[in-house]
C-alpha cells in the first residue's frame, strides 16, 4: 500500500493511492472505512488490524470514497513523527570523502517535528545561513514498539518508508561537534509523496537514489553502499530507547553532497529539488527565501 496523508477542502485525512485507468487517484479513508483512525499516526498505533482493515477498503474502492489527485494537496506522510532519528556518514562514498577511517558505530542526531513538510511547500532558506544543503535519503517508518529488538526480528517492526530531505545548514552543522542546529531548521525536513508499506518493497538494502537540483542530477547512490544495515540500526537504537510506532529513522545520504562537491554549491531561492528513490516515487520541493 501507499499511504498519504492529505489535505481535501481544508480537512486533513488519511488515504491510499490507488491507479484507476490511465490517472492516478485516491481512496480516502475515512470514506471507504468510517472506524479507522483519522490520522497516520493513529493509524500506525492501531497496528496490524488497521493495516488489514486499509487493505480491504483498498481492494472494495468504492466509488463514493475516490478522489482525483488533482483535488488534494499531499502533506506529509507522517506529519509529525514521534522521534526523527538520522544517521550520519553511513554510505561508504560519503564517508570517505569525510576526513577519517570509516567508523565502527554509527553516528546519530536528530531532528525535531517542527522540520517536516510535504511536497510542494517549500523549503525556507533562513536569512542567517547562506550554506544549506540537500541530503536524499531513505527513511524508516516503525510500526510496532519495541525494546531490545533482536536484529533477525527488526524488519517485523517497520511499517514502511518514504522518502526524506535531510536539508542541512552547513555552517551552522559545523559551529559545534553536535550537529542539530544545523540540521533543525523549520521546512528543514521534506518528506514523502507517500509512506510505502514494507511489503511492497523486499529489497530496501538495493534501492537507487537521486536527487536533482533544476532538473540537473548533482546525487546519485544506492542503498547497497549503507555502512550499517537496517537491521542492524534498529536493533542498535533499541538497545537505548523504544522505539514506537510513527518513529522515523533516516538512513544516511550518499556522497557528492553540495559541500563536497568540486565547486560547493548550496541552494538558492527559486531551486526546484527532486528526490528519487526506486519503489516509493518522487520528492518535489522548491526552495524559498525567508520573508
Amino acid at each position: 500500500m501507499r499511504l498519504v496523508t492529505f489535505s481535501h477542502q481544508d480537512v486533513v485525512r488519511i488515504g491510499l493511492l490507488i491507479t484507476q485507468g490511465q490517472g492516478s487517484a485516491l481512496l480516502d479513508l475515512a470514506a471507504a472505512c468510517p472506524e479507522l483512525p483519522r490520522t497516520m499516526q493513529g493509524l500506525l498505533a492501531a497496528g496490524e488490524p488497521a493495516m488489514r482493515a486499509a487493505r480491504a477498503a483498498l481492494a472494495e474502492a468504492p466509488a463514493h470514497a475516490r478522489l482525483a489527485l488533482a483535488e488534494v494537496a499531499l502533506l506529509a506522510p507522517l506529519p509529525r513523527p514521534g522521534k526523527i532519528i538520522c544517521i550520519g556518514h553511513n554510505y561508504t562514498d560519503h564517508s570517505a570523502m569525510a576526513p577519517g577511517e570509516l567508523p565502527e558505530y554509527p553516528t546519530f542526531f536528530s531532528k525535531y517535528s517542527t522540520c517536516v513538510i510535504g511536497p510542494g511547500q517549500p523549503i525556507v532558506l533562513p536569512r542567517v545561513s547562506q550554506q544549506v544543503d540537500n541530503e536524499a535519503e531513505l527513511a524508516v517508518v516503525i510500526g510496532r514498539a519495541g525494546r531490545f529488538i533482536r536484529e533477525q526480528d527488526a524488519l517485523e517492526h517497520v511499517a514502511g518508508y518514504t522518502i526524506f530531505n535531510d536539508v542541512s545548514a552547513r555552517d551552522y552543522q559545523r559551529r559545534t561537534t553536535q550537529w542539530m542546529m544545523g540540521k533543525t531548521f523549520d521546512t528543514f525536513g521534506p518528506m514523502g509523496p507517500a509512506l510505502v508499506t514494507r511489503d511492497e518493497l523486499a529489497d530496501v538494502a538495493n534501492l537507487t537514489l537521486s536527487l536533482r537540483v533544476n532538473g540537473r542530477e548533482v546525487q546519485r547512490g544506492s542503498t547497497s553502499g549503507w555502512i550499517f544495515a537496517l537491521p542492524f540500526l534498529i536493533a542498535y537504537l533499541s538497545e537505548v530507547m523504544t522505539l514506537e510506532p510513527g518513529d522515523l529513522i533516516s538512513t544516511g545520504t550518499p556522497s557528492r553532497v553540495g559541500e563536497f562537491r568540486e565547486r560547493p554549491a548550496f541552494m538558492r531561492p527559486g531551486d526546484q529539488v527532486q528526490i528519487e528513490i526506486e519503489g516509493i516515487g518522487v520528492l518535489e520541493n522548491s526552495a524559498a527565501a525567508q520573508g
